[in-house]
């Protein structure tokens, strides 16, 4: 008998290459427990929304006041459009009570209007509509995937890599939020600290001392014994990113900052607690980073949360749970 089949669309183009599924399993194809995840597929049994912008989709396009002021005067009348017209195929193929939605990015007061909508328009077509927040249908941790390139059987099977350098921070120059430029600052800071901290990233600052871009997160993790892992949003109990999982997954200790989430779902001691983006948080860096003797300390809590992320986490597991328990 074949396996159910799990379509998915998402407004992450990186997740419509189709070899992306190869890191998160170590079956060919998309193939976990009782379920196979194949994202283009036309007619799927089940259908998972990760991260689907429905505002994009749904949302009228702004109209100026002539433009609304025709379409009053106008006759006939514009005719309301079917949502339905407006949506992949995919939804009219695939029973509500199977289709799942869930959103990803962190609530920020910047997008909270936006991710509200999107709950709203997916409570319409979704059985099952969850995010990283309080005002979720369904707040929960989400689902893990990472952006390391290397095989699942690899990070499952493979020794740690050798460590050479103290510490490493991958991040970028985006500043569209009050924690973007949070984050930002407290990079200005740490290199003007001293701390050797080796920064990689894209459209960094001017002036910011970088040892480049990076096609794959490995290369800038694994030769380390530390990460910097400094989430967008911090001030939940529900929202941790693939900042941490990319971490542990590249054998380095994360200095972590973030929420609650970490907490609840990794094993004690396999993270660091930075404590804050100030001169506080610079000399923890500075005080950590002198000597391995902390990642020596944590291998084995470092070992145990990259089991729980690889088999427990993940959301190919996660999808594979959903389907046993939507099943009649």
């Amino acid at each position: 008998m074949p396996l159910p089949v799990v379509g998915m669309i998402s407004s992450y183009s990186g997740l419509a290459q189709c070899d992306w599924l190869w890191k998160q399993s170590p079956q060919p194809f998309g193939l976990w427990g009782n379920m196979q995840l194949h994202g283009p597929d036309p007619s799927p049994d089940y259908l998972l929304l990760y991260q689907f912008n429905f505002h994009e989709q749904l949302a009228p396009p702004p109209r100026s006041k002539a433009q609304q002021l025709r379409d009053v005067l106008s006759f006939p009348r514009p005719q309301a459009v079917n949502a339905l017209d407006q949506l992949p195929l995919q939804f009219v193929q695939v029973p509500k009570e199977r289709i799942a939605f869930l959103l990803r990015e962190p609530p920020l007061p910047e997008v909270r209007a936006q991710n509200l909508l999107n709950y709203a328009y997916a409570q319409d077509h979704c059985g099952y509509v969850s995010g990283p927040d309080d005002s979720a249908p369904v707040p929960a941790y989400m689902p893990a995937i990472w952006y390391v390139n290397v095989s699942f059987r690899e990070l499952n099977e493979a020794p740690p890599p050798d460590k050479h350098s103290p510490c490493s921070w991958i991040t970028s120059g985006i500043n569209r939020t009050e924690s973007h430029r949070q984050r930002l600052a407290f990079l200005q800071q740490l290199q003007e600290s001293g701390v050797p901290v080796e920064v990689y990233g894209r459209n960094l600052p001017p002036g910011t001392r970088t040892a480049g871009e990076l096609s794959n997160k490995w290369s800038g993790m694994a030769p380390y014994t530390y990460n910097l892992a400094i989430e967008n949003y911090a001030y939940n109990d529900w929202y941790a990113s693939e900042k941490l999982w990319d971490a542990l997954l590249a054998w380095c200790l994360p200095i972590y900052y973030g929420g609650g989430a970490a907490d609840q779902l990794l094993p004690p001691g396999s993270f660091l607690r930075l404590p804050s983006l100030d001169d506080k948080g610079i000399e923890y860096i500075r005080e950590v980073t002198a000597s391995p003797d902390a990642w020596l300390e944590a291998k084995d809590a470092i070992a145990e949360a990259r089991q729980v992320i690889l088999h427990k986490l993940n959301l190919m597991n996660w999808l594979s749970e959903w389907v046993g328990q939507a099943q009649p």
